[in-house]
């Protein structure tokens, strides 16, 4: 790719690769014939389909629709070959545990930024009461029937507040998750589960009530945009300049990201149709923090990082979720980026301009965080290992030359 004049137009916001795949797992939990609309075309989705279909489950996708065939009987069993590739497989356990009383899943595997433990989701499940063995790998649980509970996480995490609320609404009695994630992601898995006759409250709120039904029923439903791949072309558009309409994307969800770019001195406002984001000169840096949400995500920081990168000012970074998720920095600085980092904390001070490199995509938004920065850069820019950003965006480099940036895919 090329450093890229102001990029103008409208961008498609694609389906929520975050929900998407857990909506795939839920399905799981009704015998039937469930669809699933806005589904993006990425690696991640068909890797979720390959698992699905080693249980027994029959996946067609026509568009961005997939339709999904979930048997009376299946086989229990997520086996490392598909699960070492994506870390997001582990939310089968839920379903699996609350429709067929068994499951076998191996220790997932996934990005490269630090460890990521599981142990909240098995602790949550056994609260349920399940039972759980590890061997060869692999983690074996059992339940003969799970029974409501009060669960309190220790953190809010996304994955286990999905697992649980997946188990719970086939269990007996009433189950409460506090300190639940309040993630857009999460609302849109409760309100799919509900659809299929699940009863849930608490919808955004860190306290999540599930009273247990005696079965579930297939749907049909749309996925919610993602607000991650918008927030790829809002740091885009940071570094180039222009005015784009991203076309779906939703603002509320993505409200102190937005917040935080108007600091910064970009022009955003919504539409019916999306959000129109306008930058006719440089940004000024800014103080960034990541927290659950509704606070920072840890997936836009990259996206952030690289805008701070060219923008007029230092700025500092503080990395709350991730230990290890810095990596990425030392590619940015190859390409002449000013940045101190230490521990979770690191110093970005803005320069005018990147300069083309070689570098190396170490996960999904890292890498397409590296493709914003040859936006900001003088030369070309080549990104190896370019097939993490395969798993999580349906065409960036399209999407990104239809509204003027000089990027090609090889």
């Amino acid at each position: 790719m090329q450093g890229s004049g102001p990029l103008n137009g409208v961008v498609p916001i694609g389906g929520a690769k975050n929900s998407a795949l857990k909506l795939m797992a839920a399905s799981l939990l009704a015998e039937g014939s469930t669809s699933l609309l806005n589904v993006p075309d990425i690696a991640d989705v068909a890797i979720m389909g390959e698992l699905l279909e080693a249980m027994g489950v029959q996946i067609e996708r026509v568009g961005n629709r997939i339709d999904i065939d979930v048997p009376a009987e299946l086989d229990p069993v997520a086996p490392y070959s598909l699960v070492e590739r994506m870390r997001a497989s582990i939310v089968v356990l839920g379903p699996l545990l609350a429709r067929l009383g068994r499951a076998r899943v191996a220790m997932p595997g996934g990005d490269d930024f630090g460890s990521r433990p599981i142990d909240m989701h098995l602790q949550g499940l056994e609260q349920l009461g399940a039972t759980f063995s590890h061997e060869h790998g692999d983690i074996t649980g059992k339940a003969d029937r799970l029974v409501g509970a009060e669960v309190l996480l220790e953190f809010p995490s996304v994955g286990a507040t999905e697992n649980l609320m997946m188990a719970a609404v086939l269990a007996r009695g009433t189950t409460i998750i506090e300190n639940a994630a309040r993630e857009p992601e999460i609302t849109d898995l409760a309100n799919f589960l509900s659809q299929m006759g699940a009863t849930i409250d608490g919808l955004g709120t860190s306290r999540l009530t599930v009273e247990g039904v005696e079965v579930l029923r297939p749907t049909t439903y749309t996925v919610i945009p993602d607000r991650v791949e918008a927030a790829t072309f809002l740091s885009a558009v940071a570094v180039c300049g222009g005015e784009l309409l991203l076309k779906g994307a939703r603002s509320d969800h993505m409200e102190m990201l937005i917040r935080k770019l108007q600091e910064m001195g970009m022009s955003l406002a919504a539409e019916p149709s999306g959000l129109r984001v306008e930058v006719r000169n440089r940004l000024r840096a800014v103080d960034i923090s990541t927290l659950p949400y509704p606070g920072l995500a840890t997936d836009y920081k990259p996206f952030l990082v690289t805008a701070l990168c060219v923008a007029e000012g230092a700025g500092m970074v503080t990395e709350n979720i991730f230990a290890g998720r810095f990596r990425y920095i030392d590619e940015l600085v190859r390409m002449g980026a000013e940045i101190r980092a230490e521990g979770r904390h690191a110093v970005v001070r803005g320069v005018e301009r990147l300069s083309g490199a070689p570098v190396r995509a170490h996960d999904i938004r890292a890498g397409a965080a590296l493709v914003v920065a040859g936006l900001a850069a003088e030369g070309e820019t080549i990104i190896s290992d370019a097939h993490h950003v395969d798993r999580g965006y349906e065409d960036l480099a399209g999407k990104l030359s239809s509204v003027g940036a000089l990027v090609t895919r090889t």
